[in-house]
């Protein structure tokens, strides 16, 4: 039986797409409704993704499961052979993209070949820098080899003398003492070294349990020798990991503050290299820039509420009127159901964007708990809502606070981006359309496309009242800030708390919040760029708008349509479709879609 079917599937079918591709001046009348589902390149990319999937699976350790007819792969850090032959697989594909008559594609095939070369030399410098950080700890590792060797008899089921094995076992430990009185010489070694060294040695004690339990209790002499040696290795494993990690030192040119958020800012040469992976043409200093632009914007728009509801200049009190207006507990799931169909009429009364029926009736709804609500003060979206609201496990001031910063007049301008046509929207269309490219999403797509909707709603008078337009507001200037406080954190000029304060004078955040969404920024998984695509990718969608619907090439239906069927990938490229671009082979980008003269 065929443990993935999907992947099957998807790769018998990439069969008929891939060989046109790669013949040279392959010329075959296509009807153009196939360009919503696929491309010249279709085919290799589907290819690409299972060949590299196969490659990692096959040099993986088994985590079996005795109850279970299908059994699954670890993800451990890659062995020495594995990693070779993922770049020698990357390298292959590289060939296979410049045999391919990229001139005679069409647009969509053009965009899926930047994309998967973009792609493929983005992994090829991923694993040599692997390849680089391993070379650095490989002699605290002699005793890698005996069980990578093991490992590689067990993949084919060779037989295996248990005393032999048991002898083995006893060399290895041996080096394995070796190996820990090396450490143990040394101060210290720096912090991704110790995490690598950590990952290695925890990689090899699942590799080595996958060939003892393959063995064990199936080979009379293996279950003889083998238990009591084996035991040793994989606790001398844990125990050496153990040690390797508290070896490790950060190097890190955060300052030091009292907020207690510990990061690693990345530096500036960093910030650019990812942007131009982002396909961002735009400097660190020059993105701050704009969002100070916006800020200024959104300043003068809040006073404008501010004046209309009585407070004049003091804007900070008419948001905590807004604050004050939250829901009693247990009300809000029902403020969200209210709010979303708010704004699902408005965009279908403006006939905005098709929304699927199915997709209508399946988005689901659950509430956070307070472990994520640490990270994450207020709700989030995709495949279901996630509703942030006080539990009783929660202080009396943090629940208020909860409660506070996720008034109704602030969920109003976010509900939408969460579900319906934000994230859910993206979840139900993505999986529907072009879903090969699920390996080139980004997150100035899929965040931009949600915070686009923020600006278009905005932009179509959704907020009626200033409460309503003070609520929208609060959001776009933490849309700023956070590109603002992100970067000045990765550029080394702020601390975590310079951060926290920032939003807390400046956008009006709740101290608890402030802090949530500071530690989530640093510490919470996230890519150093991941807070500057919410606004970055927003305003790419708004100077697209301009160019294709505010200049009546598109309706907005045909537009949002369009862009939601071409997946989550880089906005210039979405750009490039629509507008059907010339592009070449060895494409950079280069859109400026922002006039910071205006």
């Amino acid at each position: 039986m065929i443990k993935n079917l999907k992947g099957h599937l998807l790769s018998l079918a990439a069969t008929a797409l891939l060989i046109p591709a790669l013949r040279a001046g392959a010329q075959t009348a296509v009807p153009a409704s196939i360009y919503e589902q696929s491309s010249e390149i279709a085919g290799i990319i589907i290819q690409y993704g299972q060949d590299m999937g196969a490659v990692r699976d096959f040099y993986s350790p088994y985590s079996v499961n005795e109850h279970a007819e299908y059994q699954y792969k670890i993800s451990v850090l890659n062995s020495p052979e594995q990693r070779k032959r993922l770049l020698e697989t990357d390298n292959d594909y590289l060939k296979k993209l410049q045999q391919a008559d990229f001139n005679a594609m069409s647009i969509y095939g053009k965009v899926d070949y930047i994309l998967l070369k973009k792609r493929i030399n983005y992994d090829i410098d991923d694993l040599k820098k692997e390849e680089g950080q391993y070379s650095q700890i490989t002699k605290y590792l002699s005793c890698a080899d005996g069980i990578y060797n093991l490992e590689k008899l067990r993949r084919r089921g060779t037989f295996v003398d248990g005393q032999k094995v048991a002898a083995t076992l006893d060399t290895i430990l041996k080096q394995i003492k070796t190996d820990t009185a090396a450490i143990n010489k040394v101060a210290s070694i720096d912090m991704p070294l110790a995490r690598m060294l950590k990952d290695a040695l925890l990689g090899l004690k699942d590799r080595l349990k996958d060939f003892y339990g393959f063995y064990n209790t199936f080979d009379p002499a293996f279950t003889w020798w083998v238990p009591e040696p084996y035991k040793a290795v994989n606790n001398a494993l844990q125990a050496y990991a153990d040690q390797a990690l508290a070896k490790g030192k950060v190097n890190t040119t955060q300052k030091p503050d009292a907020s207690g958020i510990k990061g690693v800012p990345i530096g500036r040469e960093d910030l650019i290299r990812q942007l131009r992976t982002e396909m961002i043409p735009y400097t660190p200093e020059e993105l701050i820039t704009l969002a100070n632009k916006e800020f200024a914007w959104c300043d003068k728009e809040m006073l404008k509420a501010s004046q209309e509801m009585g407070f004049g200049s003091d804007w900070k009190k008419a948001l905590e009127k807004v604050k004050n207006s939250y829901v009693p507990v247990g009300h809000q799931p029902e403020l969200i159901v209210k709010l979303y169909n708010d704004a699902l009429s408005f965009i279908k009364q403006r006939d905005l964007i098709t929304i699927p029926p199915l997709a209508e009736e399946t988005w689901g709804m659950v509430m956070m708990s307070p472990e994520r609500q640490l990270v994450n003060p207020f709700f989030t979206g995709g495949k279901e809502i996630s509703i942030s609201y006080p539990t009783n496990t929660m202080s009396a001031a943090d629940k208020l606070m909860s409660m506070r910063g996720n008034n109704p007049y602030f969920s109003r301008g976010t509900v939408q981006h969460e579900l319906l046509p934000g994230h859910n929207l993206q979840y139900f269309m993505n999986s529907r359309y072009k879903a090969y490219r699920q390996d080139f999403s980004t997150p100035f797509a899929t965040e931009g496309w949600a915070l686009y909707w923020e600006l278009l709603l905005y932009e179509k008078g959704f907020a009626q009242t200033p409460e309503e337009r003070v609520g929208m507001l609060f959001w776009r200037m933490h849309r700023c800030a956070r590109i603002i406080f992100s970067l000045n954190y990765h550029l080394g000029n702020w601390t975590p708390q310079q951060c926290i304060d920032f939003l807390i004078d400046r956008v009006g955040h709740e101290k608890a919040n402030a802090e949530g969404e500071v530690r989530r920024s640093f510490e919470g998984g996230y890519s150093p760029l991941y807070q500057v695509a919410y606004l970055t990718g927003g305003l790419q969608l708004m100077a697209l708008k301009r160019e294709l619907v505010d200049s009546g090439k598109m309706s907005y239906k045909q537009f949002h349509d369009a862009v939601m069927k071409e997946n989550l990938i880089p906005i210039e490229m979405i750009r490039a479709t629509l507008t059907n671009q010339q592009l070449s082979r060895d494409f950079s980008t280069g859109w400026k879609f922002y006039n910071f003269g205006k």
